[in-house]
């Protein structure tokens, strides 16, 4: 897909991986719908996009609530005329203490989000993205769909979840809906602090890093950008890794 000219938008766009995507969108000339359910953040990242150039607008979004979306979608239609790309890439991690002391309440959380956003945010997307004789979508899984994180095995099994919704979506492509997912190893975004205490990541990431390296976000934005502009990418996982081995990661 030629992305100049094109509306997009972007769950989680208020940092991390989303700014970077948001960013990269609307530098190849994208109006980018900016989604996050920070409005600080949110609108930061609108504020790049717009000394850079780009055309961008912010909008609260709760990826849990199948209204927020919809009515996130709804204003980059009524804003930019219509939608042709998400992303859904909204996510959080269970965070310390390390598992198997999470409460309910949190892993009810990293479920909704990491898991539920994608399914919604995909379901919701459809009749926009038809209306528009077709479109794409990228997700965002992890590589701890692959590996296992013993220290958090409900973010590895949510993310394992999408990477399987993306493969089940492959038939949309019959209608002009190209669905694909990146898989990121570790990237240095504010999700790490979350992993720990919230101000600190958490002592497993740390011991992480000389085996996978640490990636930019940038690095998965050009990702997500190379699955939307190849028309022959239909229910792909493309994995995103730094210089190290996964592999040799402990419970990998």
């Amino acid at each position: 897909m030629e992305i100049a000219g094109k509306v997009a938008v972007v769950t989680g766009a208020g940092s991390g991986i989303g700014r970077a995507t948001a960013r990269m969108l609307a530098a190849e000339g994208a109006s980018v719908v900016v989604a996050d359910i920070d409005p600080v953040g949110g609108e930061e990242t609108v504020g790049l996009i717009a000394g850079e150039g780009g055309a961008a607008v912010f909008v609260r979004c709760d990826v849990t609530d199948a209204r927020s979306i919809e009515a996130c979608f709804a204003s980059a239609v009524a804003t930019y005329g219509g939608l042709d790309i998400v992303h859904n890439n909204a996510g959080t991690v269970s965070g310390e203490p390390e598992w198997p002391a999470h409460t309910p309440e949190t892993l009810e959380r990293v479920i909704a989000i990491n898991l539920g956003g994608p399914v919604l945010g995909t379901r919701l997307a459809l009749d926009h993205l038809r209306a528009r004789g077709g479109g794409v979508i990228v997700n965002t899984a992890s590589l701890a769909a692959q590996f296992p994180l013993a220290e958090d095995p409900v973010y590895s099994a949510t993310k394992a979840g999408v990477a399987m919704f993306t493969r089940s979506c492959a038939a949309l492509a019959d209608e002009g809906i190209r669905v694909n997912a990146v898989l990121p190893g570790l990237v240095d975004t504010p999700l790490l602090l979350k992993a720990g205490d919230g101000t600190r990541p958490p002592d497993w990431v740390e011991r992480s890093r000389p085996l996978t390296g640490t990636l930019a976000p940038e690095a998965i934005a050009e990702a997500v950008l190379e699955l939307i502009r190849d028309d022959t990418a239909v229910a792909v996982e493309k994995a995103v890794m730094g210089t190290g081995d996964p592999g040799a990661l402990p419970g990998a």
